[in-house]
């Protein structure tokens, strides 16, 4: 039988397969994407997402995580909240169409009407995914999660580019979407053993409510967070405006979710079955912070470097706006997994009343500097998203810290020097490159000598994680 241990590993494995083969292939699909379709297109996506996005946790209500942080969720819990779902998927998508018009005379474009109409759909096809998404979290079993969204990811990017070569325009970027969650939804009623029966019973969804509400608010509060930008840019800035800073979001959330992604598929799990016992939990939180630090600050600070060159070169001169946006934002996305992992710490311990205020005051900052900000450049807004986003990192470590005794020192030591290192090596490349060379060259020579050097500092140091990680990378190919 697994251990603990085994199976956070296996899961780390996997989770990792699954957002790295599912932004690569997004990647591949979505550098193709950008090249057929125009900065316009992506400003009406930009537009819709938020609400999309927003109805959906709506939707969920906070169920799947009150499910994971269930000791033993029974049959019933799972048939409650498969049925509260669907019922709640189906009259918000009826509310969300006839409001559709609101949002059209919003942004002063009644294009948005239809688009919306038809992204909204998204909401009632989740709707069906969440108990058989919740068993497969709860009991770990990664590997189906990860073949189901890697699987979904390439099926939508076929039917987007083909729709987007048959001239579909933005209406293909929905498209894709669409299909993604359609495609996964019916992967997770084929990987999943559960399955609902017709005996109503919202008992257990009563049970719940009190610890999931302040999960859904707090997953609302998190979406607005994440697209406040967006809206904001289509209103003030315009369509192609939006597009650009769309796109760069794009790109770092890419980055930064093949790691948020890994972690986030065992964390609360894991951290559920230790909640016995304390030294254990931290224990586990801090190997996982480390791990996180040691993968996330390197990727993300070398894509800031090479910002310009991969944007140039991936998606075409056209989206060069993009990239000077993409090295800002690749700051704050070093910061976002850690956020991830203690924010599902708080959780752990029950206190999702934490996890609701701690968001809840960020959305609200976030709201009103963003807009007090609306007639500045577009880059006064980007900077003060990531310099808030990274100020949170901590107050979700001063929240850990009073439940877990989580130290500042320890907190230091398990993330500092990683991010030193790649900071290091990113001068250390900047400094030895030359801006004359043709950009695939430069591409090239600064991911390489950035690579070296920062593994190079990893073995010299004797770092624990790089041995552990390159020993289950061994393991596995045996």
């Amino acid at each position: 039988m697994e251990t603990l241990k085994e199976k956070t590993a296996r899961g780390l494995f996997w989770g990792g397969m699954n957002t790295l083969v599912m932004q690569l292939i997004g990647m591949v699909f979505g550098i193709i994407m950008a090249r057929i379709l125009d900065t316009e297109d992506y400003g009406m996506m930009a537009a819709v997402v938020i609400f999309t996005a927003i109805a959906t946790e709506l939707k969920d209500s906070g169920f799947k995580t009150a499910l994971a942080n269930e000791s033993h969720p029974q049959d019933a819990d799972y048939n409650s909240v498969f049925w509260f779902n669907l019922l709640m998927g189906i009259a918000l998508y009826v509310v969300m169409f006839f409001s559709a018009p609101l949002l059209g005379a919003y942004y002063e474009n009644e294009a948005l009407v239809p688009l919306a109409r038809y992204a909204f759909l998204a909401v009632v096809i989740t709707a069906f995914s969440t108990s058989q998404s919740a068993w497969l979290f709860k009991n770990l079993r990664t590997k189906q999660i990860a073949k189901a969204g890697m699987t979904a990811t390439l099926v939508s990017c076929l039917a987007g580019v083909g729709m987007a070569l048959a001239g579909g325009r933005y209406w293909s970027l929905v498209t894709q979407n669409l299909v993604f969650v359609l495609v996964n939804t019916l992967l997770l009623w084929h990987y999943s053993p559960w399955r609902p029966h017709l005996e109503l019973d919202f008992r257990p969804v009563r049970r719940m409510f009190g610890f999931s509400w302040k999960v859904m608010v707090t997953t609302i509060a998190t979406q607005v967070n994440n697209n406040i930008i967006n809206v904001l840019t289509v209103k003030y800035f315009g369509e192609q405006k939006a597009g650009v800073y769309f796109q760069a979001s794009q790109w770092n959330t890419k980055a930064f979710s093949v790691v948020q992604g890994m972690v986030s598929q065992v964390a609360q799990p894991v951290f559920v079955d230790l909640r016995g016992d304390g030294d254990r939990q931290l224990a586990a939180l801090r190997k996982l912070m480390r791990f996180t630090a040691f993968v996330t600050f390197p990727l993300l600070l070398c894509l800031s470097m090479v910002a310009n060159e991969f944007i140039c070169l991936t998606i075409g001169s056209k989206w060069m706006q993009s990239a000077v946006f993409l090295q800002v934002l690749c700051l704050s996305g070093c910061f976002a997994p850690l956020s991830t992992l203690l924010s599902n710490m708080v959780l752990s311990k029950g206190r999702s009343d934490l996890y609701l205020w701690s968001t809840l005051l960020l959305c609200g900052l976030q709201v009103g500097v963003l807009f007090a900000l609306r007639r500045q450049e577009l880059m006064w807004m980007v900077g003060a998203y990531v310099a808030l986003n990274i100020a949170w990192a901590f107050v979700w470590f001063v929240l850990v810290s009073r439940l877990t005794g989580y130290r500042l020192l320890s907190f230091l030591k398990d993330v500092l020097p990683f991010a030193l290192t790649a900071v290091a090596a990113a001068l250390l490349t900047v400094a030895v490159t030359s801006q004359a060379w043709p950009d695939v060259v430069l591409l090239v020579v600064r991911v390489a000598i950035f690579g070296a050097a920062y593994l190079a500092v990893m073995r010299l140091a004797g770092a624990q994680i790089l041995r552990e990680s390159l020993g289950f990378i061994k393991n596995r190919n045996k």
